[in-house]
């Protein structure tokens, strides 16, 4: 298992993206955004690997019990199928942790499943 990407939702995406880009040469996606719920993000790719996801959406701060403040969104884990995602998402929900969505295929793709901590933080659980 391995941290797949950190969430961070800002207000302004694409500023954020060139500050990435030209201070840590950061290598970026190109920009999915969902009409519906107002998402829309770009990957960031870092030299070592790591990636960050640069993210915003309409509502943000409108309530901070939304589960959209700005800041660090959610930490991804990647466990390596589909098999093992649905089964730690039922172990999760079933340990009595809120368990947010999924498992599903994205908008852009990913299949993942959003559970919380016990501090309420949500974790991706993704391939």
């Amino acid at each position: 298992m391995k941290i797949e990407h950190v969430g961070l939702f800002v207000e302004d995406l694409e500023r954020t993206v060139e500050f990435y880009q030209k201070f840590f040469g950061a290598t970026a996606s190109e920009k999915y955004h969902n009409p519906v719920s107002t998402f829309s993000s770009r990957f960031l790719t870092f030299q070592d690997g790591a990636r960050l996801e640069v993210c915003t959406r309409e509502d943000l701060n409108s309530n901070k019990l939304s589960g959209y403040p700005l800041g660090y969104m959610h930490m991804a884990m990647s466990l390596g199928s589909k098999k093992a995602v649905n089964e730690l998402s039922e172990a999760i929900e079933k340990a009595g942790y809120q368990h947010l969505s999924g498992p599903r295929v994205t908008g852009d793709g990913y299949y993942e499943s959003v559970v919380c901590d016990p501090e309420g933080n949500q974790i991706e659980l993704t391939i």
